[in-house]
């Protein structure tokens, strides 16, 4: 896998709460200083730009932005939706766009929760937009949220485990903060330089929310407090061939292997699950290889469940913190993953092997292996 396309830098933008910090700046804008600071810190020529976005104005998200960077008009720019995989899934495409070519290609994913157009279906009078379905009502159809707890329930994860992962993730989030962890991976966005979401959160004070889609009576286990947030965010990853790599030097990480894979609608959480065996399984390794594990924290139940599958130890996901903690951008959280891999495996405390996977509306997952290289 030596001819492997090698991501050598990967940046995000701090990530707001909807209607928060970031509440004005659309997606485009959102993504545009993700590019240029990217452009900017490897200055190779930029073949293609493919970013994943779920709930913006429509259009090429990923044109608007491209030239808001300020990138040539010749290069151009392709926006992708899987949904909550499409960051992932926009580095698969651009890896695939790559093969074969000298250059690099930026790659990533955009969200702005709080400047998605509101929509409605024609009528007299229009019908109010709910949201897009994941798949088919006769197949099943479920909000995440109660998709989230009904899995829980079926995996047998407890209240009590849900809250104690929660309260991690965000003590995490902000120890890494404090200690300027996340600094080296982010680009501000105006004034805004932090993320917004982390709080101070315990076991206790978790255990006193209620259940947020299903009554206790009716088993529902899921709460605000573990679930993810509603989010604004951008984040991306320069990648380039093999040979330019050589080339400039630098450190990076080797795309060893990507998958995607579906599961039932009805328990799409699960989706991370395949498609993370099935990438490993193409790079030839297994769960204990890996040294840096990143799995997107829609819900903690959800994760819980996964690991279980997984045979993973909880306590290795998202060492850093994950997103019950920083916020879950819908189209940008596969590519905060990887910049999360790059943060740590490149700049961090080392390690060789990582996983980033994510599951999506619908039944889905998207998942990518990687490797560090000199």
């Amino acid at each position: 896998m030596d001819d492997a396309p090698v991501v050598v830098a990967a940046l995000r933008t701090p990530i707001g709460t909807a209607g928060g910090a970031l509440r004005h700046v659309t997606a485009a804008d959102l993504a545009a200083p993700v590019l240029a600071a990217l452009a900017d810190r490897v200055a190779e020529p930029v073949l293609e730009v493919v970013l994943g976005n779920c709930t913006g104005p429509g259009g090429d998200v990923a044109r608007v932005a491209s030239l808001s960077a300020g990138l040539p008009v010749e290069v151009p720019a392709l926006t992708v939706d899987r949904q909550c995989g499409s960051g992932l899934a926009a580095v698969q495409v651009g890896a695939a766009l790559l093969a074969g070519r000298r250059g690099m290609v930026l790659a990533g994913g955009v969200e702005s929760a709080s400047t998605a157009p509101l929509r409605a279906w024609r009528g007299d009078p229009p019908v109010p937009y709910d949201r897009a379905p994941f798949a088919p009502a006769s197949v099943g159809d479920p909000d995440m949220g109660l998709a989230a707890d009904v899995l829980a329930e079926k995996a047998g994860v407890t209240r009590k485990r849900q809250d104690e992962y929660a309260a991690r993730s965000h003590a995490r989030a902000l120890s890494t903060r404090a200690a300027g962890g996340f600094d080296a991976e982010l680009v501000s966005v105006g004034d805004v330089v932090a993320d917004e979401r982390p709080r101070a959160l315990t076991v206790e004070r978790l255990a006193r929310l209620r259940p947020a889609f299903r009554t206790a009576d009716e088993g529902g286990t899921v709460t605000a407090g573990s679930s993810c947030g509603v989010n604004d965010g951008a984040a991306a990853v320069a990648l380039v061939d093999a040979g330019t790599h050589r080339r400039l030097g630098v450190p990076g990480l080797r795309l060893l292997a990507t998958a995607s894979a579906g599961v039932d609608p009805n328990l799409p959480g699960l989706g991370l699950v395949p498609a993370a065996r099935q990438a490993l399984q193409a790079a030839g390794l297994g769960i204990d290889d890996l040294d840096v594990v990143e799995l997107n924290e829609a819900f903690a139940g959800q994760v819980l469940a996964c690991c279980d599958e997984l045979g993973l130890d909880p306590d290795r996901v998202c060492a850093r913190g994950g997103a019950l903690a920083l916020g879950h951008p819908w189209g940008a959280s596969g590519a905060v993953l990887l910049v999360r891999l790059f943060a740590q495996l490149v700049h961090g405390a080392g390690g060789r092997y990582g996983l980033a996977a994510i599951a999506v509306g619908g039944g889905q997952g998207v998942a990518a292996v990687v490797e560090r290289c000199p």
